[in-house]
């Protein structure tokens, strides 16, 4: 009987990483894939991206709709509320051997504590990474909490979980599974993306992405509107602008993405969500990618790419040289998208490394999968460190 793996997930970003790891599920003859599809996908406000999931060519096998209209602490605790009592229903009808989440968001959460108590283990990617302005910091260690098996995208992230208490031979560093798309995506053309979108791409734009830090004083609007001003300094050059997370204070940000778009309508193009081929495709050929989403440090540097990394919310991430990290401020925005035009963050002809990997993430994760005795896997002991007290 084959094992049955269910993946969840619940926004555009954490999907599009996910892709070729749910081909190999898909395509391997021991397993049978399962997805359980929740979250922004199923909002038409934010661009009902369930259907670009169904267009490449994955089942889904249920949905859970769990988003109240609301961006508010008190909302987004309600929707996890909604999101436990449909996924309690999901999970028990799927009956999986296996339970795979990425990242660090609400929506994981909610799933990862349903599936602790219905005892169906948890493999979980990319944790004991850091990112301090955000209460995702916070939900990505207790995922690894709830979780049994753990693939790191580096080895310090490995040594971070290890230490929160996981067995070291239940930790596995693959790498960052968003490189997978270096080796085994064909990217658009800048023409076929024109016609893709119906926006006709220059050769100079950049591609701009900024959630709402979740954490500290950073306020969401006037972080956006410094970033906004900053571009006007820019003006031949073209601006993307994707829409933010389905986090609280993420809806004043579409607005103002909505009210710039309006009255700068051959510059500036607005849109909810690209999906992962037409967003690597523009990255591979943009100035430069701007606003603060985790993609900027951990795939658009793979592109020689550089990014912009505005104020609080990835706070900690180890980042490659071509990340610029800067507070929200206008002039200090200014002067970053200076360097990074100029590529003056590096020497002539220099090669940036990258600390996320090689890009062959899926097949380690398989690997994890197949050696996994799946009833052993529902309780596990806590992995004391012996620590050499101080003199």
């Amino acid at each position: 009987m084959n094992s049955k793996i269910t993946v969840f997930t619940g926004t555009r970003a954490e999907y599009g990483l996910l892709f070729w790891l749910l081909k190999d599920i898909q395509n391997a003859p021991e397993f049978d894939l399962q997805l359980l599809v929740s979250g922004s996908h199923l909002s038409p406000e934010f661009g009902n991206t369930f259907k670009q999931i169904e267009a490449d060519g994955f089942k889904i096998d249920e949905k859970v709709e769990m988003l109240l209209s609301s961006d508010s602490s008190t909302g987004t605790v309600k929707s996890m509320g909604l999101g436990m009592i449909g996924f309690s229903d999901a999970l028990s009808r799927l009956n999986p051997d296996l339970l795979i989440i990425l990242g660090d968001r609400f929506e994981a959460l909610a799933v990862a504590q349903t599936a602790l108590i219905l005892q169906i283990p948890i493999l979980h990617i990319h944790g004991g990474e850091i990112t301090e302005g955000a209460y995702d910091d916070s939900i990505r260690h207790a995922i690894t909490k709830l979780s049994y098996l753990h693939a790191t995208s580096t080895d310090e992230y490995r040594q971070r979980v290890i230490q929160l208490g996981e067995s070291p031979n239940r930790v596995k560093n693959v790498g960052a599974i968003g490189l997978e798309h270096l080796n085994r995506t064909k990217l658009m053309s800048r023409e076929d993306l024109s016609k893709s979108l119906g926006f006709s791409f220059s050769d100079k734009y950049f591609i701009v992405t900024y959630h709402a830090a979740t954490c500290g004083s950073e306020e969401p609007s006037d972080s956006f509107l410094a970033i906004i001003e900053a571009l006007e300094s820019f003006p031949t050059y073209q601006i993307i602008l994707t829409y933010p997370n389905a986090d609280q204070g993420g809806r004043v940000i579409i607005k103002h993405i909505e009210e710039y778009s309006l009255i700068n309508p051959s510059r500036v193009f607005a849109i909810p969500s690209l999906g992962q081929l037409r967003y690597l495709s523009l990255i591979s050929q943009s100035t430069a990618v701007i606003g603060n989403s985790s993609s900027g440090i951990l795939e658009v540097p793979a592109y020689d790419v550089p990014s912009i990394n505005i104020g609080i919310r990835q706070k900690g991430r180890l980042a490659a040289k071509s990340v610029i990290n800067v507070e929200p401020n206008k002039l200090k925005i200014i002067e970053s998208i200076q360097i990074a035009i100029n590529r003056s963050y590096k020497e002539p002809n220099e090669i940036i490394s990258h600390p996320y990997g090689d890009g062959n993430a899926c097949s380690k994760i398989l690997e994890m999968i197949r050696s996994l005795k799946f009833e052993s896997a529902k309780s596990k002991a806590f992995y004391d460190i012996n620590f050499i007290e101080a003199e």
